[in-house]
């Protein structure tokens, strides 16, 4: 069995796809047939989407 090596500028491209172009890292992940963690360790140009979090009010 092989494992699949991408070249840094391929990595990139696909950081830009969600940081730039606006794609969810779901649908990259999806598209791209790769992890959604290795999309959020790449270069850590992605961060978790936080919009679902609950923010303490008090």
């Amino acid at each position: 069995m092989s494992t699949l090596s991408f070249t840094p500028k391929y990595k990139d491209e696909e950081v830009r796809q969600i940081t730039e172009r606006g794609y969810s890292v779901a649908e990259v992940s999806a598209r791209l047939g790769i992890s959604a963690n290795n999309l959020y360790k790449r270069g850590g140009a992605v961060k978790p989407d936080k919009t679902h979090q609950q923010t303490d009010l008090s």
